[in-house]
């Protein structure tokens, strides 16, 4: 039986970390005499920072600057994590259990920065689950590059044909598209992701999905 790979994105899919990366920018952009609205930054949620902060400053944004204000910006999300960690979207865990009992190797792939991965990885006690980890820091381009995920399956040691990403945001669904990957998409805001299964959330996914969608079902 040849190996079968689930490929995770962080947030929005597997934790709700959304409250904290919007204070994070609200409180980080405040303190650069900016005020962002929500809708704001709802539009950039998921992309990584060099592809966030030229739309909330300006094309003219130097390297300096995005370096500046994102590592300010991800110092605030980590401690608020490490003060209250996030909320573990229904049905992740019981997916994550069922995967790994069933033999599927399995990694985050998430435009997340390393440190932001560790410490939501560490407070909740997912570690266990997985077997690679891809970061911000580990590719060139953000999503919907397929790079992050073709990364994550190499480190898997599993062919694209055998991976199936879970994803909450469309950018992340056509990467995986891209990568010539099967998508589980969750939206609990009902938003519709070109993903090949879709569910609000992953407690209403079919107990053979993952099964299906790895089988060309």
């Amino acid at each position: 039986m040849p190996l079968s790979a689930a490929l995770w994105d962080l947030d929005g899919t597997i934790v709700d970390t959304a409250p904290f990366h919007w204070l994070a920018w609200r409180d980080t952009l405040a303190d650069e005499g900016l005020t962002l609205t929500y809708e704001r930054f709802a539009r950039t949620f998921g992309l990584r920072n060099d592809q966030t902060l030229p739309v909330l400053l300006g094309a003219e944004v130097s390297e300096a600057e995005i370096a500046r204000i994102g590592d300010a910006k991800e110092a605030r999300f980590r401690e608020r994590v490490a003060a209250q960690p996030p909320v573990i979207l229904p049905g992740v865990l019981h997916w994550l259990a069922a995967l790994r009992s069933a033999g599927w190797r399995q990694a985050l792939a998430t435009m997340a920065p390393r440190p932001n991965l560790e410490v939501i990885v560490a407070s909740l006690g997912l570690g266990v689950y997985f077997d690679a980890a891809v970061a911000s820091e580990d590719v060139e381009r953000g999503k919907p590059d397929p790079q992050v995920f073709l990364l994550a399956a190499q480190r898997l040691g599993v062919p694209p044909e055998r991976c199936v990403v879970v994803e909450d945001t469309a950018a992340g669904a056509e990467a995986a598209r891209r990568a010539g990957m099967r998508c589980i998409g969750v939206n609990r805001d009902h938003a519709s992701l070109s993903s090949d299964v879709f569910v609000p959330a992953l407690d209403e996914l079919a107990p053979d999905a993952f099964a299906r969608l790895v089988n060309g079902v």
